[in-house]
């Protein structure tokens, strides 16, 4: 989840709310890819999650890389809670998730080989104190009471909140990870576009990247808990935004749904100010009850922007949820996925052919058939796996028009971090199918062999 945000002072008037996302707008050579990952730490010989403080714990996890690999502390009211190096950071999930937010890179090939140094780095270190990582999109036999809570102020603040709002909010704060990507865009216009695409097409992630299909230490009958986590958590700051998809969205747009969304809290002098509940729009009229008389400022108005969850969301950027923690080269093709499909205006226009007559119910049918069936997915006739094979092939022809050359020259595009997708429509299994296979199998029903054979 997102760290406190900085700069930009007093809002003076309510247009800068839309002028604050306008300003991400670039023009196409300037446009960046940013990949966040998480994953779940434990100890190789307990399978116990990982602490926050001890010799084996998340405390020890960020001093080794600080040490050995030369990162630089955040702290939080005193406590070691993140590190930061080269415009990329690494953060802590509320149950003690470790998460590789990327630096804004230029190629899928330079956020391969950031992926690939970071995990590098967790693995000497990891080795080093005996702990071990795995990529999944939810904990596979951790109950909640198991769970550790990391000493950050907005995760108590939200763990307080989540049982009022929904059923399933604390197991998505502590017992879930995911990969994303976050991608410019150049005008409003563009902006529209991308996001009803990204929105329309997350289940297609969902699908292709599934692989939660153990909670509890059981099977629990999706390919994809994480997603069927997602839709009873917060009806305020979730879902599809069918309102994307009708005229007049644009910037200004999202402000409205933004003002709608109640507040979690206030960050003033490095504390967490609670206000639960409370309306952005009092805020901009100093009459917000956590602070009375107080104005916000742009980071304010940052920070709210960072307590929504949708499948996907804006920012200066747009922001794409929907897939699970995975293994390694997994967490290259999701964004070769959103890039090949995002960054060219062909590519662009093809992938948003595929879902323009969707309408809002037969969106919301893929969101729910994607976490329960992956692959197999069928909505209204159609085969999730014939529009994922599409829409991969679409992915592909935008990575080749980019014609982005990787290892000095040696890779002639970025085309080849989609292997992985590609398998999967062509044998119809994702990471999930793969999974029950084992369980079933090999393992004998022994959930805890997939720590042995999955970690990084």
């Amino acid at each position: 989840m997102s760290i406190p945000q900085s700069g930009g002072g007093l809002i003076e008037h309510r247009g800068q709310l839309a002028e604050y996302l306008s300003s991400g707008c670039k023009p196409k050579e300037d446009w960046r890819i940013g990949t966040e990952h998480e994953k779940f730490g434990y100890c190789r010989d307990t399978l116990n999650p990982l602490p926050y403080e001890g010799p084996r714990s998340i405390l020890a996890m960020l001093e080794g890389l600080r040490d050995a690999f030369g990162w630089t502390e955040v702290r939080e009211a005193g406590k070691l809670i993140g590190l930061e190096k080269d415009g990329a950071n690494v953060s802590l999930e509320p149950g003690g998730q470790l998460e590789l937010s990327g630096a804004p890179l230029v190629s899928i090939h330079e956020t391969c080989d950031e992926v690939n140094t970071h995990l590098r780095e967790v693995r000497d270190v990891a080795d080093k104190i005996g702990v071990g990582f795995i990529g999944l999109g939810a904990a596979p036999i951790w109950t909640g009471d198991q769970m550790p809570q990391m000493p950050k102020g907005r995760y108590k603040l939200m763990t307080d909140y989540m049982g009022r709002v929904g059923t399933h909010g604390t197991q998505m704060m502590y017992r879930t990870c995911t990969v994303q990507v976050n991608l410019d865009f150049g005008s409003e216009v563009d902006m529209v576009q991308k996001l009803r695409v990204a929105l329309a097409l997350q289940p297609v992630a969902t699908a292709l990247f599934a692989n939660s299909p153990f909670f509890d230490g059981k099977p629990n009958g999706h390919k994809s808990w994480r997603s069927r986590i997602w839709r009873d958590l917060d009806a305020d700051r979730t879902g599809m935004l069918p309102f994307v998809f009708e005229d007049g969205m644009g910037f200004e747009r999202w402000v409205e749904y933004m003002l709608d969304v109640p507040m979690y809290f206030v960050y003033r002098d490095g504390q967490y100010i609670d206000a639960l509940g409370q309306s952005f729009r009092d805020f901009l009229k100093g009459e917000l009850p956590a602070l009375p008389g107080e104005m916000p400022t742009l980071s304010d108005w940052a920070d709210h922007l960072t307590t929504v969850f949708p499948e996907a969301r804006i920012k200066k950027f747009i922001e794409m949820r929907g897939a699970d923690g995975g293994p390694w080269r997994r967490l290259c093709a999701l964004p070769a996925l959103w890039v090949g499909l995002m960054y060219d205006q062909t590519a662009l226009d093809a992938a948003w052919d595929v879902a323009k007559g969707w309408d809002a119910e037969t969106r919301e049918a893929w969101r729910v058939a994607a976490s329960v069936d992956g692959l197999q997915a069928q909505v209204n006739g159609q085969s999730m796996r014939d529009i994922a094979a599409e829409v991969v092939s679409i992915a592909q022809s935008g990575l080749k028009a980019r014609a982005l050359p990787g290892a000095g020259g040696m890779i002639e595009d970025e085309t080849h971090f989609l292997n992985a997708l590609q398998e999967s429509v062509e044998t119809g299994r994702a990471p999930a199918d793969e999974l029950l296979e084992r369980y079933q199998t090999d393992w004998n029903g022994d959930l805890t062999r997939i720590y042995g054979d999955y970690s990084y």
